[in-house]
């Protein structure tokens, strides 16, 4: 019998079950946020930072090292409440913000303001609250978390003390990424392409923020990306959702009900135009650090692939917890 979250009163203790993938994880219902936050020893609150207001996850001693976790597109620091329990319990004091642009986070109305040293300047102003100014921490990123992070390492080196990027290696684009793109793509639908036009993609985005995010959630995940490459489509006709619905199921195998609520809450809350604008700042991000050597990042640097083969986790607690490398208080 297939067991679904939700199955197991709050009151009760969690419950033990092996799904389809073979690895355990732990059920409950969930009656209110606060519940959920407790399930993974998640604290909240708000920090100003960089003239923003970020809504941070947090996790472990205040007196740990500290580890700064940077979501990706179109995602929310609730990804990472396996990893902030597990980080949390080895001894880091670790933080996961919503990213400027997402959630209840402060969302600037210029594109400009979501390039990637703007982006890295708000999480260095944390790590300025938490540890005083010009510390280092390490930092962990996954999708456009991992270029921001990568950028960071290149252009202050010295506030960086390890990389731990998820799902994208380092670039060192050798032209505009747009010029690549279309160079790539020509007239057939390319999403970077898509987002640099302002207004067609988030309106496209807010009019669907549910299907946006249990479509992204599937289809970029290790159960429901392509075993093989899709025909293109042209570009002139394409639309970041198009076909992506009747592909994705209800069910969401390694995300309950109540993690599809975290998601939702957080781009009904934002609307997609600061997320979307990360995007469009990408030739302005690669004319910018192009005078930063390379020669800079000797700090420690691992880019840890998903097994999945997807973009997204899609595993259980335990294996998230495993990739996490937990075990250590100082791995570096």
């Amino acid at each position: 019998m297939r067991v679904e979250y939700g199955e197991v009163r709050v009151a009760q203790a969690p419950v033990r079950v092996w799904p389809s993938w073979g690895h355990p994880i732990y059920v409950r219902r969930v009656t209110s946020r606060t519940d959920l936050d407790a399930l993974y020893g998640i604290r909240r609150r708000r920090l100003a930072t960089n003239s923003v207001e970020l809504d941070v996850l947090e996790s472990g001693p205040d007196d740990g090292p500290l580890a700064i976790l940077a979501h990706g597109f179109p995602d929310c620091p609730w990804s990472w409440r396996h990893q902030l329990r597990a980080l949390g319990e080895a001894g880091w004091h670790v933080i996961a913000p919503f990213q400027r642009g997402y959630g209840r986070s402060s969302r600037p109305a210029e594109i400009e303001a979501y390039s990637s040293d703007q982006l890295g300047n708000d999480l260095l102003g944390i790590v300025d609250q938490i540890t005083g100014p010009e510390t280092s921490a390490v930092f962990v990123g996954h999708d456009w978390g991992a270029m921001l992070v990568w950028d960071l390492a290149r252009e202050q080196p010295q506030r960086v003390r390890a990389v731990i990027n998820l799902s994208v290696p380092f670039l060192d684009w050798p032209a505009k990424p747009t010029d690549i793109f279309r160079m790539l793509h020509g007239d057939n639908f390319f999403y970077i392409l898509y987002f640099q036009e302002v207004g067609a993609a988030e309106a496209e985005l807010d009019r669907q923020v549910e299907a946006c995010v249990r479509g992204i959630l599937w289809s970029a995940s290790g159960d429901g990306y392509p075993t093989e490459r899709p025909a293109p489509r042209p570009a002139a006709t394409t639309g970041f959702l198009t076909g992506m619905a009747s592909l994705t199921p209800r069910d969401l195998p390694w995300c309950s009900e109540d993690d599809i609520a975290e998601y939702i809450d957080t781009f009904e809350a934002s609307g997609y135009f600061g997320p979307v604008s990360w995007y469009r700042n990408l030739d302005r991000n690669y004319a910018r650090v192009a005078s930063s050597p390379i020669s800079a990042m000797t700090m420690p640097c691992c880019l840890r692939p998903h097994r999945s083969a997807g973009f997204f986790t899609s595993g259980s607690r335990r294996a998230n917890r495993d990739e996490a490398g937990v075990g250590a208080r100082e791995p570096f």
